[in-house]
């Protein structure tokens, strides 16, 4: 079984067609939505803030007009946001964008309905485009990527900030965190212990540092490269469009 069959027909542990597999995912985060932003504090310890914040100042040289994809609640978006930039939050889930929208700070963030398989973007029209834990979400995540290079510019930027494959040292017990713990602070605090039970299983079944970069270069980017965090939980990927001749 291939890598890309395995993301694409599974939900969690159970083999479900690619159109089952989208409408759950989208089940999980309008149900999770109101909660999600305190369960990914949580599960990380807070972690998760210090990675993001950490992709904001890999990036603070670009300017112009920016996509956070997958943005949900806008926390990457408002980290992005500065005078020199055009800050817009791409997901499909409209439950996680009206979080967002209702918390304090967003104001001038731009808020847009869209998968990533299917960009509602012009051709070349994007300089920096972000995503944070939600590119494995993608059905395709293949044909994302060459979505996403599709909307950059010539010379524009990609970050993917994602779950990766821990150090060998660390694996074991981060696996007995994701598949013990996780579940079941779920169940406890967003009520909704098979979201995430999906949510580890996904992580599990994505690309690793070395594979998702191969995917990268397939779709054509260029400088492909990355840098662990924490180890090697989670990985910053970088990539841009090549400059046309």
């Amino acid at each position: 079984m291939t890598q890309e069959h395995d993301i694409n027909h599974s939900f969690g542990r159970e083999a479900v067609n690619q159109e089952q597999r989208r409408e759950r995912i989208r089940t999980v985060f309008t149900a999770v939505a109101p909660r999600y932003d305190l369960m990914n504090d949580l599960m990380s310890m807070g972690i998760h803030r210090l990675w993001k914040r950490k992709l904001a100042r890999r990036v603070a040289g670009v300017h112009g007009k920016t996509v956070d994809l997958a943005g949900g609640t806008g926390d990457v978006a408002r980290l992005l946001r500065s005078p020199q930039r055009q800050v817009i939050v791409c997901d499909p889930s409209q439950a996680m964008m009206q979080v967002g929208q209702q918390r304090p700070g967003m104001q001038g963030i731009e808020w847009l309905v869209g998968e990533a398989e299917q960009l509602p973007l012009p051709d070349a029209s994007v300089d920096l485009l972000t995503v944070s834990f939600g590119l494995r979400n993608a059905t395709h995540v293949e044909q994302a990527l060459t979505e996403i290079h599709r909307v950059l510019k010539p010379g524009g930027r990609f970050v993917c900030l994602e779950f990766s494959q821990p150090a060998f040292w660390l694996a074991p017990f981060y696996n007995l965190y994701s598949f013990l713990v996780i579940p079941r602070l779920g169940a406890l605090v967003a009520r909704e212990p098979i979201a995430y039970q999906y949510l580890v299983e996904s992580i599990r079944r994505f690309p690793n540092q070395k594979g998702f970069a191969a995917l990268m270069l397939q779709a054509g980017f260029k400088d492909v490269r990355w840098e662990n965090l924490s180890f090697g939980i989670a990985a910053l990927h970088f990539g841009s469009r090549a400059h046309e001749n």
